[in-house]
C-alpha cells in the first residue's frame, strides 16, 4: 500500500511515540521532566550504593555494553546514517540501528531526524531548536520543554516515504521499553530479583542518565566551548572531551564544516568510535555508498581557515560540503 496521498503529499505520521501522544503541553512537559529527572535521580542513588559498595561487576558490564549499543544506535544510526544520509546500510543493519537509537529515549527516528535537518538549516540562528544564543541551559535541556516546530514534511519529507523509518517510529515506545528489559531481566538471571533491581538501575536509568546528557553536550558544550578547526556560519566547535564521550560526536566544528561525511573524526587522534564502526560495516559489506571528504576540499578548507575558523567558505565550498542528495530539501 501506498504510503502517499492522491494529492502526492506524504501522510502525516501516527506514532506511539511521546510526542505523537493526544494529551496536552502541560501534560507533555510533565512527562518529558519524569524522563529528565528519574535517571539524575536513579544515577544519584547508584553513587550512593557504589560507595557502599553495593555494586556488581555485572552491573558496570551492562551500563558500559548498554551505553555503548544506544549511543552508536544514536550516532551511527540517527544521526550519520538517517539525518545525513552518510551511507547506505543493508535493511537487517539500519533496522538493528534504528531500534538502539529508539532506546536512547530521545525521540522517535523521524522527530529527531527532523528536528536535527532544522538545527543545520538554521544554527545559531533564530529558529534553531536547541542554540546556545538563547542561553547555555537551554541548549543543553530547555529545548526540550519548547516547541521545536521541525515538520517532518519540511525537514525529512523523504522518511515518510521510508516503511522500516515509519515502523521504527510508530513503535517507538515499544523500543523505550525494551531498553529498560533487557538490564531488569539480564541483571535478573544474574542475581535475582536484587540482581535485576542494580541491572535495571545501572544499566537502565544510569545508561539513560549518561546517554542524554553526553547528547545534549553536543548542542549545549561544543557550541560554546572547544576549537574552530574550519569556518562556518555557526558556532559549533571540536571538544575532544565530548568526542570521546560521544564515540566521535564533539569533533562538531569538523561536522558542520562537512554535513554529510560519514567521520566526524578528520585526523588521526581524533578519536571517532561511530566513524570505526562504519567503516568496519563497509568492510563487511553491509554498508556501501560511505560518503568521505575529498582530501583537495579538505585541504582547500583547512588553507583558507587558518586553523583558526575566522575566514568563512567561498559560496560553491559550502555547497561541495553539504549540497543536499536529490530529492531532499534539506540535508544539512
Amino acid at each position: 500500500m501506498s504510503n502517499v496521498r492522491s494529492s502526492g503529499q506524504p501522510p502525516r505520521l501516527p506514532s506511539l511515540s511521546l510526542t505523537h501522544l493526544p494529551v496536552g503541553r502541560l501534560l507533555y512537559n510533565a512527562v518529558v521532566l519524569v524522563v529528565v529527572v528519574v535517571p539524575l535521580l536513579a544515577t544519584a542513588l547508584a553513587i550512593t550504593l557504589l560507595w557502599e559498595r553495593a555494586v556488581h561487576w555485572a552491573d558496570l558490564a551492562l551500563l558500559a555494553t548498554l551505553y555503548t549499543l544506544v549511543a552508536l544506535g544514536v550516532t551511527v544510526g540517527y544521526h550519520r546514517m538517517l539525518t545525513h544520509r552518510s551511507f547506505r546500510p543493508h535493511p537487517a543493519v539500519k533496522l538493528v540501528l534504528l531500534v538502539l537509537g529508539s532506546m536512547a529515549l530521545e525521540g522517535d527516528a523521524i522527530t529527531w531526524a527532523a528536528t536535527h535537518t532544522k538545527h543545520h538549516a538554521l544554527a545559531d540562528r533564530p529558529g534553531d531548536p536547541h542554540s546556545p544564543l538563547d542561553g547555555f541551559f537551554h541548549a543543553h535541556l530547555g529545548w526540550i520543554f519548547a516547541e521545536t516546530d521541525a515538520d517532518p514534511r519540511t525537514y525529512c519529507r523523504h522518511l515518510l516515504r521510508d516503511r522500516l523509518v515509519v515502523f521504527v517510529s510508530r513503535t517507538h515506545l515499544l523500543w523505550v521499553a525494551l531498553a529498560l528489559v533487557i538490564p531488569f531481566s539480564v541483571g535478573g538471571l544474574l542475581g535475582g530479583w536484587a540482581g535485576a533491581f542494580t541491572g535495571l538501575l545501572w544499566g537502565g536509568l544510569v545508561r539513560q542518565f549518561l546517554t542524554h546528557h553526553v547528547t545534549w553536550s553536543v548542542n549545549s558544550v561544543c557550541h560554546t566551548f572547544g576549537r574552530r578547526a574550519f569556518a562556518t556560519n555557526d558556532a559549533s566547535r571540536n571538544e575532544w572531551i565530548v568526542g570521546l564521550l560521544g564515540f566521535g560526536e564533539g569533533w562538531h566544528n569538523n561536522h558542520h564544516a562537512f554535513p554529510r561525511s560519514a567521520f566526524h573524526g578528520l585526523r588521526w587522534w581524533q578519536f571517532d568510535l561511530a566513524g570505526y564502526t562504519i567503516r568496519l560495516l563497509e568492510r563487511l559489506r553491509l554498508a556501501s555508498d560511505v560518503y568521505r571528504v575529498p582530501p583537495a576540499l579538505l585541504a582547500r578548507r583547512t588553507r583558507r581557515a587558518g586553523g583558526n575558523g575566522v575566514v568563512l567558505p567561498g559560496a560553491r565550498e559550502r555547497e561541495t560540503a553539504s549540497a543536499p542528495t536529490p530529492g531532499e530539501s534539506i540535508l544539512a
